[in-house]
């Protein structure tokens, strides 16, 4: 795999990212230093991680997906020096009252140290915004209602937190996520008008049966310069086929683990029928569904990288060996027509 380039950063990633939300819940700490070991041997030099992390979110795991990665960076020589580490500050609490009320600029700054610790590091290559502070329509929320707009941190603020950060040498670049085309031009605008740092990416969902990426934002990622970061390509698994048969359940998977994670937009009963199409016109084609849902994103001009989540090593070699499957232009087109059925029902 060549690398990318993120945005205007100097940062150069590789097309595959490992995401690590399960350690510390559905992987734990020896695992997952497994899978961190395989990862870069096969030469991922990218990986994401969030301070809220692991998932489900408790109180209990809040950081633990920090410090499973601080101890293996401290137990693997020359590692850090070999990735580009990526983590994320929470938004304002989403349910979680053991996360901090706002993502004022003094709780940025405090969350950023938090996370250098847990990750035994100096430096974050990445540094990004999880979810907006403001009232928009994420996480399944399909409509913007501006009777639910209250007083709270504003863009400029945030960007001045984040910019004392990258001044202090404790963070290289930063990037938002689960944001929307506004959110995008609004963070862009501030940071080029008061000389503040530019956001090098957008980390936000995109899959086969969730791809509102483009109604809008893939158009501003391209003319701002801001790369996509894609996570959920498999779709929470949805589009593994392994939920085919018996639905959400039977299966180690988060979706049938996990009671909240079926309550989501991914646990809809239209997500589950959409996988089910492209899964079959996947196997039509010779492919297996995980197959073809992450050609679908490794080979879009819209993503810079994508981001893997898995718990096993045979899950990693899988999602590895998927590069470089070629879709043609009749399947694309095969997949176009689902997509107009069917539309985003993990939206």
């Amino acid at each position: 795999m060549n690398t990318v380039s993120l945005g205007a950063s100097a940062l150069q990633v590789t097309p595959i990212c490992l995401g690590t939300m399960t350690f510390g819940e559905q992987v734990n700490e020896t695992d997952a230093h497994r899978i961190l070991d395989r990862s870069l041997e096969r030469g991922v030099n990218f990986i994401d991680a969030a301070e809220m992390y692991s998932v489900p979110a408790r109180a209990e795991t809040c950081g633990a997906t920090e410090t499973i990665l601080g101890n293996w960076f401290a137990r693997t020589p020359g590692a850090r020096e070999k990735l580009v580490l990526a983590t994320k500050v929470a938004g304002p609490a989403r349910g979680m009252p053991w996360l901090r009320p706002e993502v004022s600029k003094a709780g940025i700054i405090e969350a950023c140290e938090a996370s250098l610790k847990r990750l035994q590091t100096d430096v974050i290559d990445l540094y990004q915004i999880h979810w907006p502070a403001r009232n928009v329509p994420a996480f399944g929320a399909l409509y913007f209602d501006p009777a639910k707009d209250k007083p709270g941190v504003s863009v400029l603020e945030q960007l001045e937190a984040l910019a004392d950060l990258v001044k202090a040498g404790k963070v290289r670049a930063v990037g938002l996520s689960n944001e929307t085309p506004y959110g995008v031009h609004e963070f862009v605008r501030l940071a080029e008008q008061h000389g503040l740092p530019r956001v090098a990416t957008v980390q936000n969902p995109y899959c086969l049966i969730n791809r509102s990426y483009e109604n809008g934002l893939d158009e501003t990622g391209h003319r701002l310069g801001v790369s996509l970061l894609a996570y959920s390509p498999l779709g929470f698994g949805l589009l593994t086929g392994k939920y085919d048969a018996n639905g959400l359940v039977g299966d180690a998977g988060r979706m049938a683990l996990y009671d909240s994670m079926r309550k989501q937009r991914w646990g809809r009963p239209e997500a589950l029928d959409a996988a089910r199409r492209y899964n079959a016109l996947a196997r039509e084609h010779g492919m297996t569904p995980a197959q073809l849902a992450l050609a679908f994103c490794y080979t879009n001009w819209r993503v810079a990288s994508t981001i893997i989540g898995v718990t096993s090593l045979a899950q990693l070699d899988e999602c590895l060996d998927a590069w470089g499957t070629a879709l043609s232009p009749e399947l694309l087109k095969e997949i176009d027509k689902i997509r107009w059925e069917l539309r985003d029902p993990a939206q």
